[in-house]
């Protein structure tokens, strides 16, 4: 993770172009090779802290109430991982926005952050299927866990692409719960509603 904290701190600071993996190793304390045995480029560097986002909503998920259902679960989850403060720190926020606001213009990152979206999307799944579904995991929750997930990160870009406050009426959060509030219908399928 300090190798991820260096690489999203430079790019903040000085920018993903302006930025390289030599950059990066060095910010990290570790040599270039280093660098090179866990991320095959700059951009994957972040991987981890887009990731560490993702794990924290999905572990929410599962860990839930029990008597909530799978609408409600994903709605606390929300609540616990994208209120500044509860989930991620105030100052994270700006990081966090800098780094989508720079995976939504470079393909390269927006690669990163698409292939950590997917992952997601299957432990989302797991976790649906513990709220209820049993060890039906894949083909009957692969479909709900990437609607709820999708949600979610249409959140986030959508609100990092502005300049709103991560906590308010136009923060990830209110954004995120209220794309929830549009699925309210959806059919969960197997993971029970």
């Amino acid at each position: 993770m300090d190798i991820a904290r260096a690489a999203a701190a430079l790019f903040v600071r000085q920018g993903l172009k302006a930025t390289r993996a030599e950059d990066i190793a060095q910010a990290a304390g570790i040599a270039p090779r280093t660098f090179y045995r866990y991320f095959a480029t700059k951009e994957e560097a972040v991987a981890p802290l887009y990731a560490d986002g993702a794990d924290r909503w999905t572990r929410a998920v599962h860990d839930a109430p029990a008597g909530l259902s799978v609408p409600e679960a994903l709605e606390h989850a929300v609540r616990h991982t994208l209120t500044p403060g509860e989930g991620i720190s105030g100052a994270s926020w700006d990081w966090t926005r800098t780094l989508v606001r720079l995976a939504l213009h470079d393909p390269a990152l927006h690669r990163v952050w698409a292939e950590v979206g997917h992952a997601t999307e299957a432990r989302l799944a797991t976790a649906l299927a513990a709220r209820g579904a049993g060890d039906n995991v894949a083909p009957g929750l692969a479909f709900p866990a990437a609607v709820a997930s999708a949600a979610v990160r249409v959140a986030v870009e959508t609100w990092a692409t502005g300049d709103a406050p991560a906590d308010g009426p136009e923060g990830p959060r209110a954004r995120a719960l209220a794309n929830l509030e549009a699925l309210k219908g959806f059919p969960w399928g197997e993971a029970g509603t």
